[in-house]
């Protein structure tokens, strides 16, 4: 039997997105943003969801562009930092010690320590309620050699991206393999 746990934020695994934004300045900052994902794939569209308080959604607004940065497991106490510091603030990227590289097709920073990159355009916003729901084209996806598979794809356990548990505000790791998508369930398809 379900326990009916009313309206939550709460969908398993959720991505740690790490949003990299120039503020009016052209001062780098980033966000740990964890209301996000794939939106679309022709054209290629990510999306986030952000507070009009926090100091991106300005940046965002301003600048017409963000990237979308996956850090690996080894970098978890940075993700967390950036969801809990502001860049109104303090420079995040002298706290950690983590590098600021321009994107190459927007004006946003990336990270240069973490293992993909997303650039993206801004096209589409949309107000919900409390966040504002920003539509980005993917421009570029950029990838660490040493996280790519034989084939040319990125290697997930490579990437050894962080998952965030919402409900219970945990990080995770990635799992094990279960099977090839668009294939195992093949198996119960009748001929």
């Amino acid at each position: 039997m379900k326990k009916s746990l009313g309206s939550k934020t709460i969908v398993y695994p959720t991505p740690v997105f790490i949003v990299g934004t120039y503020d009016k300045a052209g001062n780098p900052n980033v966000m740990a943003v964890a209301w996000g994902g794939i939106c679309c794939s022709k054209p290629v569209c990510v999306s986030i969801a952000l507070r009009k308080a926090t100091y991106t959604y300005g940046n965002v607004i301003e600048q017409k562009a963000f990237t979308v940065n996956i850090a690996s497991q080894n970098y978890v106490k940075q993700v967390d930092y950036f969801g809990i510091a502001s860049g109104r603030n303090t420079n995040k990227f002298e706290d950690t010690g983590l590098t600021p590289v321009k994107g190459d097709l927007v004006n946003a920073p990336y990270i240069e320590e973490f293992p993909l990159i997303l650039e993206c355009k801004l096209v589409h916003s949309h107000e919900l309620g409390l966040h504002t729901l920003f539509v980005g084209e993917v421009l570029d996806v950029k990838v660490e050699e040493e996280c790519l598979r034989e084939d040319g794809n990125p290697d997930v356990k490579k990437i050894n991206p962080i998952a965030y548990a919402p409900g219970i505000r945990e990080y995770y790791s990635i799992g094990e393999f279960l099977g090839k998508a668009f294939s195992i369930g093949k198996e119960i398809k009748k001929p």
